[in-house]
């Protein structure tokens, strides 16, 4: 049976990453150049696929600089960061667990990390600190990568996935402020640091304020062209022996409004559901069962809604572009100006609406198309 050339749900390989050459090259160009880069764009974007594609060809073609990739998303704390930043450092160092134990000891002058080694030192290398002395000397563990580097010869790119999750760190701001003052002297370490909450990245590093600000390069992902989608999607079903035409292909990244999550998902379901060709009804059914799939979150999701937001999230639904009229708070039910401004702050950072030219939208689509079928009736258009 042949293996779907369209993958979502996790970061996807090569040879189902589509475009991006623009930004892969710009990315690439960057953190090879020191410049350290922030990625910010609406969730399902391919944030973490584009990275992770990036980091792929520089390890491969670039043998003297080493790559880590952190996910913070179940960090809890600054001290189990700081011991995932220095273990996934060290281990970045060399393919060798003896050498990981040796720098272990070797480049730390205050702290004296815990270290051990199971069956599998790939999967099983262990590193701790005790936490007071931690406290006094986290320097140490921030600085390590540049400190490997200049005594190997090498050059270190860092890049820290669901930064923001920081924020929720005890004296973040803190943590934040000794990050950038050690960070910014390093001569032979990159950053790219990026995120699923644009709006608390967007805060993190554009908020003059911020210890953050100013770090490095922002790039703003934007979607990916509906005629790449289209020989994209052809591409893959070609590969696979099967085959839809540029019309009916062209109607998966319209209905999904070119996210790059959803245009693989409904990919994916549309070649699963097709022996031999694709047409209009395969595409039909497919986002039926796309929007069956995800109907738990979405329903969730309403469910943490109070009211009055999900009487806004309505107004937004019926095209309303002037939520503080007086005539469309009294027909939505909205409340007060100040519930409404309040209300639409929320639905904005938590990414559920966005603001645009013409007024707001649904940052989700398969989101919208439940949300209108189900408080509103409204069919899907294919």
């Amino acid at each position: 049976m042949n293996q779907s050339p369209f993958i979502y749900g996790t970061t996807v390989s090569s040879h189902s990453f589509t475009n991006r050459e623009k930004e892969s090259g710009k990315l690439k160009s960057n953190l090879l150049h020191g410049v350290n880069t922030t990625i910010i764009s609406p969730r399902r974007w391919g944030k973490s696929s584009l990275v992770e594609k990036v980091m792929h060809d520089i390890a491969k073609n670039e043998k003297d600089v080493k790559v880590v990739i952190l996910d913070m998303f179940s960090v809890s704390n600054e001290g189990e960061f700081l011991e995932v930043f220095a273990r996934e450092v060290i281990k970045a160092s060399s393919a060798k667990w003896q050498e990981w134990m040796n720098s272990g000891k070797e480049f730390f002058k205050s702290l004296v990390p815990q270290l051990s080694v199971g069956i599998d030192p790939n999967t099983d290398f262990r590193l701790s600190f005790d936490w007071r002395e931690l406290k006094k000397y986290r320097d140490e563990v921030l600085n390590l990568p540049e400190k490997i580097a200049q005594k190997k010869g090498t050059m270190y790119i860092i890049c820290l996935d669901e930064f923001q999750n920081l924020s929720s760190f005890d004296d973040y701001l803190n943590v934040e402020k000794r990050m950038r003052a050690v960070w910014q002297r390093q001569k032979k370490v990159t950053y790219c640091l990026y995120g699923s909450k644009r709006h608390m990245m967007t805060e993190i590093f554009n908020n003059p304020s911020k210890p953050f600000y100013r770090f490095g390069d922002i790039m703003l992902l934007s979607r990916i062209e509906t005629a790449k989608w289209v020989a994209f999607i052809c591409k893959g079903f070609a590969g696979s022996g099967k085959q839809i035409s540029q019309e009916d292909a062209m109607r998966i990244p319209g209905l999904m409004k070119n996210n790059s999550w959803y245009v693989q998902q409904l990919s994916h379901y549309t070649w699963g559901l097709t022996g031999k060709k694709a047409g209009k009804a395969e595409i039909a059914k497919a986002l039926d069962e796309l929007i069956q799939a995800n109907a738990p979150l979405y329903q969730r999701e309403v469910e943490n809604m109070s009211t009055t937001q999900l009487n806004l999230l309505k107004a937004v639904a019926g095209n309303e572009n002037q939520l503080m009229s007086t005539s469309v708070m009294q027909q939505y039910r909205l409340g007060t100006p100040r519930n409404v401004a309040k209300n639409k702050a929320t639905l904005i950072n938590n990414d559920v609406i966005q603001e645009t030219e013409e007024g707001y939208e649904f940052v989700d689509p398969a989101f919208e198309l439940w949300f209108r079928k189900q408080f509103f009736g409204q069919p899907y258009h294919i």
